[in-house]
């Protein structure tokens, strides 16, 4: 976004995180803003009213309240703005767990609330595509069409697309047209959401 001429904000609670930012940043010529922070305090780090877009690209399953997470975000969007909310898929991790021998955790994934497979699941948890949406509207966003991001990719063998000529632009064009599908898109590792500020 930043090579595109964008002004970027990127908020990190991880001081090495923004650190190896500011380094591929600088490698790219860019100029990006750091700035140390939780997603719910971003009240405190960004003036209102000053973002058009902010990218919530797989945080709101590690924050203690996501709901209080959007609603922070919202705080920080001018008014029509946009939130992009990428999330872990409680679905696809059960197939997933299932496909990998599993079988009990893709069980507990189906069953938690909180869409986890156990004490040793380092995702506290994943949404569904309600979820996403109840989460958003409960923030004072309006949710648009949910997408599927990565139906299958993470499902065919690495074998199969780097050893035939154009299988990865035709695993590219099967994923574009199965990130809509309403049975394949509850199935893809993560689900994407673009919530407008009313």
């Amino acid at each position: 976004l930043a090579a595109l001429g964008h002004s970027v904000t990127v908020v990190d609670p991880s001081p090495d995180s923004l650190a190896a930012l500011e380094r591929r940043a600088k490698e790219k010529g860019v100029g990006v803003r750091s700035l140390q922070g939780d997603a719910d305090a971003l009240g405190e780090l960004l003036q209102r009213d000053s973002a058009d877009l902010v990218l919530c690209h797989s945080v709101l399953e590690y924050v203690e309240d996501p709901v209080s997470a959007l609603s922070a975000v919202a705080g920080v969007l001018r008014q029509g703005g946009a939130v992009s909310v990428l999330a872990a898929n409680p679905v696809a991790t059960a197939i997933h767990r299932a496909l990998a021998g599993q079988f009990d955790e893709a069980r507990a994934v189906l069953g938690d609330p909180r869409g986890s497979w156990g004490e040793r699941d380092p995702t506290p948890r994943r949404f569904t595509t309600e979820a996403l949406a109840g989460l958003l509207e409960a923030a004072g966003f309006s949710a648009g069409p949910v997408h599927g991001v990565r139906v299958f990719a993470d499902l065919v063998p690495s074998r199969l697309v780097d050893g035939e000529p154009g299988a990865a632009e035709s695993l590219a064009a099967l994923e574009q047209a199965a990130a809509a599908h309403p049975v394949l898109r509850d199935i893809a590792t993560q689900l994407h959401v673009l919530g407008r500020r009313a």
